[in-house]
């Protein structure tokens, strides 16, 4: 005769058997309505795009120590600190570029912040002496001039900022040294944040976001450039 705990505890596992059969039928049985289904279809919310906009990039030549305007459709963002690394960034991609008549590796990757802030309420501090021979090697009469003595009509910004251009230590090791190309590349990204965010009249520069005395050992980046001074009209084609 079988004991009575014995019995017990027989039925206590055939119940328990019987229970985890069910749960494992079920489980089997949703695992496999999901693979019938496939994944889920239902429709998630696109990525923001931001529209294409023209920007105006002032592209350097070395050959003639210039200037040149070239606009181009770009996907500008709305934010005035991520539309002035775009632009800058398609300006760098451009000197990256084979064949770049101001071939400076590096890329959009080189900046990275650009910090707009607003100018002090104080007079604005007067452009440091140019250093010899520049004027010899790129034209420095300002953007707004023109070739009369007549005023320019174009008005002032209301709330004049200040844009701080962080750029990478690579670009910096990498770009080719010498007072002129050192000078272009500066103005081009002065020139660049002016013409497409107008109120931009002052730009300063840090590298991996220290201070530096010079791109490569020529151009100044401890100042502070005034873009309507330091901004060069194009040379004139023949």
């Amino acid at each position: 005769m079988i004991p009575r705990h014995q019995t017990f505890l027989f039925v206590v596992l055939v119940l328990a058997s019987l229970v985890m059969g069910v749960v494992l039928w079920q489980l089997r049985d949703r695992a496999h309505q999901r693979l019938v289904n496939g994944p889920d279809s239902t429709p998630t919310q696109a990525p923001q795009v931001a529209p294409a906009e023209q920007a105006a990039l002032l592209v350097a030549n070395d050959s003639d120590g210039s200037l040149l305007t070239q606009n181009h459709s770009l996907p500008l963002p709305v934010d005035p600190g991520s539309r002035a690394r775009a632009v800058l960034g398609k300006l760098l991609d451009i000197y990256a570029a084979q064949g770049s008549t101001h071939p400076v590796p590096g890329g959009a990757a080189s900046v990275l912040q650009v910090f707009l802030l607003p100018v002090p309420p104080v007079a604005s501090p007067a452009a440091p002496p140019q250093k010899p021979g520049f004027a010899a090697s790129v034209s420095t009469v300002p953007a707004a001039a023109s070739s009369s003595d007549t005023p320019s009509t174009q008005p002032e910004p209301t709330n004049p900022e200040i844009a701080v251009i962080n750029l990478a230590g690579s670009f910096v090791a990498s770009h080719p040294s010498g007072l002129e190309t050192e000078t272009l590349t500066v103005l081009s990204l002065c020139g660049t944040l002016h013409a497409n965010l107008p109120r931009v009249t002052q730009v300063r520069f840090l590298v991996d976001g220290q201070p530096r005395a010079t791109l490569a050992g020529h151009a100044d980046l401890t100042r502070t450039y005034l873009v309507d001074e330091a901004a060069p009209v194009e040379a004139a084609r023949p």
